[in-house]
């Protein structure tokens, strides 16, 4: 037994030392690209403000940078259980260019945000290959000592690191150095990985003005969802002047009539008796809906899980629901998450092109998350007419946030975070 256990033990290092590597790798790969062309397209859009051009390429160059510094985010949360916190500002939906790109620029999150990308490809690029050249560089170094020293010497020594490989006594000292490095790798790829992570959260996250920051962000989702409640309210009410409302006078009116022509005409007071019936199930049928439009009774009777699964069978894209929620969450955080999903599976059935429709939804370490995944052609930005700005404010009343990674081609995916327990 425990042999079996030690064994194991083993396995689950060696795997989490090879993940470390190949995602350090993976990591370095992408940072040196995808930073620096970042890094300089925001620098000269930022130089072109000037002459006019700056003003419409920069918002939309930031809200790629907060998408890949969001990518990181949840990079670092799902691998090394590293959380980085954000506190963007909101701009308005309907803020002119030059509103948007300054508010952007002066906003803290968005500082961090250039910022990092410049650490990301200098120290950032370094502590990610790190894990991955500690793990498959004493591979070269037991292949100099197996004989390979032989055939890359040049002018009489191959170095390996620092030492000088001259003959095969000197190629086993590389096979020590490589023996020293594995051992070092054994032990340090994971944490060097979870130093890289943390290195990234040390420009990014708002660190101690996070709480005056959130307070101002708060202020503004509160004022967000007193606008919206108003909004919602004014709606409803019009719906029901200028439809149910309307339905049930002529609905009077009708009957009125009957009560004449009962004994008139009973021919007639019997088809008006058949107009009204007809009439009192479409006033009935349009109260439901506006009933479903406030607080879907599915989601009241058996919670979130049930009412997005009620919601993908009304889709016309077919669309799978995942769902572990080992319990519920209150009303108001469910009624929040129901219209958010409803909003994110709107957008991607009117503009996404695809044929099918992931939605996940679990609770964990205290934050219900829900992603919306699809193989569309992909360009979905917060704040570009998609709807997502308004999911996002929803989702910021309850002290939520949302990640979008919709590069052009697909796939997009949609993810949803609101800290809440569940009873």
């Amino acid at each position: 037994m425990t042999t079996n256990t030690d064994s194991g033990g083993f396995r689950d290092r060696a795997r989490e030392t090879l993940l470390a590597a190949v995602r350090g790798l993976v990591l370095a790969l992408v940072i040196l690209p995808v930073s620096v062309l970042c890094f300089t397209l925001v620098a000269v859009s930022v130089a072109l403000i000037p002459i006019g051009v700056g003003i419409v390429t920069t918002p939309w160059l930031l809200g790629g940078v907060r998408d890949v510094a969001d990518v990181r985010r949840r990079l670092a949360y799902e691998w090394c259980g590293v959380r980085i916190r954000s506190a963007y500002r909101a701009v308005p939906a309907d803020a002119n260019p030059w509103a948007r790109t300054f508010g952007m620029l002066g906003d803290p999150q968005v500082g961090r945000d250039v910022l990092w990308l410049f650490v990301d490809m200098t120290a950032g690029f370094v502590t990610a290959l790190l894990p991955a050249v500690l793990l498959f560089y004493p591979v070269e170094g037991f292949a100099v000592a197996a004989g390979l020293w032989r055939v890359l010497t040049v002018d009489g020594t191959y170095w390996y690191g620092f030492v000088p490989v001259t003959n095969q006594a000197t190629a086993f000292g590389a096979a020590a150095t490589a023996a020293v490095l594995l051992v070092g790798a054994w032990y340090l790829c994971p944490r060097l990985l979870t130093a890289h992570f943390r290195l990234t959260r040390a420009v990014l996250d708002p660190g101690k003005g996070e709480l005056v920051e959130r307070v101002r962000v708060l202020t503004e989702t509160r004022k967000d969802a007193v606008d919206t409640s108003a909004a919602e309210l004014r709606r409803i009410e019009r719906d029901l002047h200028d439809g149910a409302q309307a339905r049930l006078v002529a609905m009077g009116m009708d009957l009125g009539t009957i009560e004449t022509l009962l004994d008139k005409d009973p021919a007639k007071a019997r088809q008006l008796l058949a107009q009204t019936r007809q009439a009192s199930v479409e006033a009935l049928g349009e109260l439901r809906d506006l009933v479903r439009g406030i607080h879907p009774p599915v989601l009241a009777e058996r919670g979130l899980g049930d009412a997005v699964r009620a919601l993908a069978l009304r889709l016309p894209v077919p669309t799978e629901v995942a769902v572990e929620l080992p319990g519920r969450a209150d009303a108001p955080v469910e009624s929040a998450a129901y219209f958010a999903v409803s909003e994110v599976l709107t957008n991607a059935v009117k503009h996404s092109g695809a044929d099918r429709i992931w939605v996940d939804l679990h609770h964990a370490d205290g934050m219900l998350r829900i992603s919306v995944t699809d193989h569309g052609r992909g360009g979905a930005v917060v704040g570009a007419g998609s709807g997502l700005a308004g999911v996002e404010r929803r989702l910021g009343t309850f002290d939520g946030v949302l990640a979008v990674s919709s590069p052009a081609g697909g796939p997009t995916m949609v993810t949803m975070e609101i800290p809440c327990a569940l009873s």
